[in-house]
């Protein structure tokens, strides 16, 4: 690992201007951030530690809408999230292992958008808005590919909003190892439509199933998606499963959690 400097800000606005600096890049739970420095493939010359900032931490719910701090780890979103939106809460509570729950936050993962992490499918399912310091982004705007984002530079989200929606659950069948997704699906059905968010199984990353919404909107069953099926060629295709598995595997992930929701 290279020499670099450490600033703990307090608040936002200390945050933005740390890092405004030439080479300081902003460190939320550092699951991803950390393990690349120490393998010499970034090397920021200052880090910004977001963990400080009292602003961007905890879970609140008002008017059917979940606001969850970009700084909140996972463990207590899976704890504080449940009496509200069980299934995000449930998500969350699967993630990696105790350690990388108590240190990885919300915001550190959307912000890194890992093509198989879980909470993107969560954010774009339930429609959810990602609050940065500069605006408000929705979630179908917000993801542009595998760890691709519409965050500018020096940008740093500050919460997530998530509208509540009448029934959800996410399913994932997860790498035994690293507890990712295989492939992971998120049904949230709201009064106006079912929506669908896959993660795991895309070369282009998390992305709604349009065809299964459709079809899911009209008939809230399993058996609606019988005659469905995802094209294998724009499916991942790695040491852990082919394409055609992880197509075959987003039919019935689906499936699963459409059952889950009830």
């Amino acid at each position: 690992m290279h020499n670099f400097d450490f600033v703990k800000p307090g608040s936002i606005a200390d945050a933005v201007a740390a890092l405004a600096a030439e080479g300081a890049q902003a460190l939320s739970g550092g699951q991803t951030l950390i393990p690349t420095m120490k393998q010499r493939l970034a090397a920021p010359g200052t880090l910004v530690s977001l963990t400080g900032i009292a602003e961007m931490k905890g879970v609140c719910a008002a008017d059917g809408v979940l606001t969850v701090g970009a700084a909140t780890p996972h463990a207590v979103v899976a704890r504080e999230a449940a009496a509200h939106y069980p299934a995000l809460a449930a998500l969350a509570g699967q993630i990696g292992d105790p350690a990388v729950r108590n240190r990885g936050t919300i915001g550190g993962s959307l912000a890194n958008n890992d093509p198989s992490a879980c909470y993107p499918s969560a954010t774009l399912a339930s429609s959810a808005t990602v609050v940065t310091d500069r605006r408000e982004i929705a979630a179908d705007d917000y993801f542009q590919g595998m760890f691709a984002t519409a965050l500018d530079d020096g940008e740093i989200i500050t919460a997530v909003r998530f509208p509540i929606p009448e029934k959800a659950a996410y399913v994932k069948f997860a790498q035994p190892a690293s507890r990712f997704a295989l492939v992971g699906v998120f049904v949230a059905k709201f009064p106006d439509g079912v929506r669908v968010a896959v993660t795991g199984a895309s070369t282009d990353g998390v992305f709604r199933w349009a065809e299964a919404e459709a079809a899911l909107s009209a008939d809230f069953r399993p058996q609606a998606l019988a005659d469905l099926a995802v094209p294998a060629e724009d499916m991942i295709a790695d040491l852990h499963g082919s394409s055609e598995y992880r197509a075959h595997l987003v039919k019935v992930i689906t499936g699963r959690a459409v059952t889950a929701a009830g």
